[in-house]
């Protein structure tokens, strides 16, 4: 087994060839990938494609790596909250013997040899603090050693098109130019007209967000139901609506261990506002039965997996450009945590 020295891509193909083709099978099987789906082709088409040929070892030499790292994430994130409980304190910026033993706790708690390597290459593949010590012990456990890819011919890919034979595009291109002068007619009987002056292009419009922040074409955000006191306070079209802020969020209850500390800074996501206050889901680092995965935590920067609420909280906090914000959701974004 070669060591995992190469870059965090070619650790993911390699690792998703480690962990045994029923696991990622079942996986894949479990998502729906239909074409009403909301996931990008350059992920649901390679998805779907596995789900139908069975070829994992195809998949993870040739499929892109986007759509490797959001099976390794799926792979990943029950067992990851597991590591994560088991460090504590330590979870952000763990040393190497700190992240080998909650290893060696969750194995023994019955945490299998596909889940360390699946928690492991997702940590490389996000760049957590923790990866050096991720690559470490994929090299040093003989158990983790990951395979080398196997030699597997491309002959296309979703980023790369087919060549087509410069003859055949030639024929196409006379073909158009012929059908193109058979709908014009005979130029001298063609009447005169004026012609339509071209519509200026749009600009595009310049924003602070950060990149990815774009709204996908065709998606439209969904409303939000409110209860009626909450409609008479807040203002669910505020610019505001769909921020991530970082807002100081009071305690649902007393903290025995410390009862003096009555809230605590934490992100929270926007969903109203008025001109002195917020309503907003908090996002915890912890699951809950009332919370379900920020679906936006990486590329809004948060330094792992988090996890929105459902419950809405009303924060006498003004909407001011002095506010702490971590970013703004697309409408996708929006919709996948409504």
């Amino acid at each position: 087994m070669a060591p995992t020295t190469g870059n965090a891509a070619e650790t993911s193909r390699r690792a998703l060839l480690k962990i045994s083709a029923p696991t990622v099978l079942t996986a894949v099987d479990g998502l729906d990938l239909r074409g009403r789906a909301k996931i990008s082709a350059v992920v649901g088409i390679p998805l779907r494609n596995l789900q139908q040929r069975r070829d994992v070892a195809t998949f993870a030499a040739t499929a892109p790596i986007a759509a490797i790292t959001a099976l390794l994430e799926l792979l990943a994130m029950a067992p990851l909250e597991k590591v994560i409980a088991v460090l504590g304190e330590h979870a952000d910026t763990p040393n190497f013997e700190q992240l080998s033993e909650a290893i060696d706790a969750v194995s023994r708690d019955g945490v299998s040899i596909d889940d360390v390597v699946a928690v492991l290459a997702f940590a490389i593949a996000e760049e957590f603090p923790a990866a050096p010590h991720c690559r470490r012990l994929l090299d040093e456990r003989a158990d983790l050693n990951l395979p080398e890819l196997p030699d597997v011919v491309v002959t296309s890919t979703l980023l790369a098109p087919k060549e087509t034979d410069p003859e055949i595009k030639e024929q196409r291109r006379r073909r158009r130019e012929d059908e193109k002068k058979r709908k014009r007619g005979p130029t001298s009987q063609r009447p005169l007209r004026p012609s339509k002056a071209k519509p200026a292009p749009k600009a595009r419009a310049t924003s602070n967000e950060p990149r990815g922040a774009v709204e996908e074409s065709g998606e439209r955000r969904r409303p939000m139901i409110f209860t009626p006191a909450e409609l008479e306070r807040f203002d669910p079209e505020h610019a505001m609506v769909g921020t991530v802020v970082i807002v100081e969020v009071p305690f649902d209850a007393t903290d025995p261990s410390a009862p003096e500390q009555k809230s605590k800074e934490r992100p929270a996501l926007v969903v109203a506002a008025s001109a002195d206050s917020l309503l907003v889901r908090p996002i915890y680092s912890a699951n809950a039965p009332t919370r379900n995965v920020f679906q936006a935590w990486r590329r809004l920067g948060l330094d792992h997996v988090c996890y929105v609420d459902d419950t809405r909280v009303a924060l006498s906090v003004a909407p001011s450009e002095s506010l702490g914000r971590v970013g703004r959701l697309t409408d996708q974004e929006w919709n996948s945590q409504l």
